[in-house]
């Protein structure tokens, strides 16, 4: 113990020397050195007006040896500016003093909030993050004005109700909340209609209300996640169904597209769905449920999702010239792509009922499940009919590479020469 206090004092001694000789740092002209960014420019695809964005980041590179010393990164516009910006902590308007060391980089964090004209058509903003040494990283932001459904602190129900009478397809739809179509009603959506849910949001079609949603090939009906920047653009599970509630009869949905949600198309006991020439990807469940429900389909393509088609409890299904691909990587994926059965488990017992028809006709039916793409099961006592014809089916007697050009690019067209010629999705119609 005697010898610790003279070592102790000589250390604290020479940290004191040491600190007194340094030096203040020493910068380059930051004009001399030319600082990279991550990208050439930074965009925000669709902001819808009043609700902001969510953040995008940007980083900037000092790829030179020497440290620099920014006097100030700042926005061409000022306070004026629709963007707002965080330069590693920094929220300030004015960043001042920003070092950069040689060989690193920093972060900027920016949003968009655009306020609301009267434009129906999308319109842009413009900006410019502007640095001290005479660059600048353009900004853009393509905003639209919407139509808001959301829930409010005094109502009493857990959904938004529709009023379809006074729809206006001339903008957006946005779900903030679960939303509603009520007994006696019906939504009718049309070609260039856009829907977009935030998470949590759906669309319910109630008991006795339907759904009419007729769009073109050129114009589908949209049902989409309210998220688009690039990391979100084809995230499953952002929001949750389409949900045709018991007894909801002569639902119509042709030249749709409905993505990024949990489960796209769900149908209840007693619930009549006819979908046509529509696309549904990207659901971290299944594409489409139905459960003792009765569904037609034809010219469907249904890929990315963790089923493409769960069928229960029995039901009267009809499928006609569909692709229905299982290439799901998000996780891993231990069902079919496609599940037939008269009954489900519920509670530690099962809800049955009888399959009165599950007719596959012209489909491709294929993924990366290599002992097959289809579960059949059946509780005796119970109607379970079901029948494949002209379909290639992995696991099933027909089992070949359909040959799709890029399933790795949902690009789900067949390769010439392909063994599915003829059958599956129409992309032209």
């Amino acid at each position: 113990m005697k010898r610790l206090l003279p070592i102790v004092l000589f250390a604290a001694l020479v940290a004191v020397v040491a600190a007194g000789c340094r030096r203040d740092a020493v910068y380059a002209d930051e004009r001399s050195v030319r600082l990279e960014f991550s990208e050439e420019k930074v965009t925000f695809d669709t902001v819808f007006a009043s609700m902001g964005t969510t953040t995008r980041m940007v980083k900037v590179y000092n790829r030179s040896k020497h440290d620099i010393e920014l006097a100030s990164v700042t926005l061409l516009h000022g306070r004026a500016s629709r963007f707002r910006l965080n330069v590693d902590g920094d929220t300030s308007m004015v960043a001042q003093r920003v070092e950069l060391q040689g060989g690193d980089s920093l972060h900027i964090y920016i949003q968009a909030n655009i306020d609301p004209t009267e434009s129906n058509a999308p319109f842009l903003r413009t900006d410019s993050i502007m640095f001290s040494n005479g660059q600048a990283l353009p900004l853009e932001a393509y905003g639209r004005n919407a139509v808001y459904h959301r829930l409010k602190p005094t109502d009493t129900t857990w959904y938004v109700p529709i009023d379809c009478a006074a729809w206006r397809s001339d903008r957006p739809h946005v779900f903030l909340s679960p939303a509603a179509v009520l007994e006696g009603n019906t939504l009718t959506l049309g070609p260039g209609d856009e829907l977009y849910f935030a998470d949590g949001a759906m669309l319910v079609i109630d008991s006795a209300a339907r759904l009419n949603a007729v769009g073109t090939a050129e114009q589908p009906v949209l049902f989409t996640s309210l998220r688009h920047d690039p990391w979100y653009r084809t995230l499953p599970g952002q929001w949750q169904t389409v949900w045709f509630y018991n007894f909801s009869t002569g639902n119509v949905m042709d030249h749709c597209v409905v993505e990024n949600a949990v489960g796209g198309l769900r149908c209840y006991p007693g619930a009549g769905l006819t979908v046509t020439n529509t696309v549904i990807r990207n659901m971290s469940d299944a594409g489409i449920i139905g459960q003792t429900a009765a569904i037609e389909g034809s010219n469907l393509l249904v890929y990315d999702c963790l089923s493409s088609l769960v069928l229960i409890a029995g039901g009267d299904y009809s499928f006609d010239r569909c692709t229905l691909a299982h290439y799901w990587n998000y996780t891993s994926r231990d069902t079919t792509g496609v599940i037939v059965a008269n009954y489900y488990p519920v509670h530690g017992g099962y809800v049955v009922g009888n399959l009165t028809r599950a007719d596959f006709s012209n489909c491709i039916i294929y993924g990366t499940r290599s002992t097959g793409e289809v579960s059949l099961e059946a509780v005796e006592g119970y109607d379970f009919n079901y029948n494949f014809t002209n379909c290639l089916v992995r696991g099933s007697n027909w089992d070949e590479d359909p040959l799709f050009v890029d399933p790795a690019g949902d690009d789900y067209h067949l390769q010439d020469g392909s063994p599915a010629a003829g059958i599956g999705y129409n992309y032209d119609n």
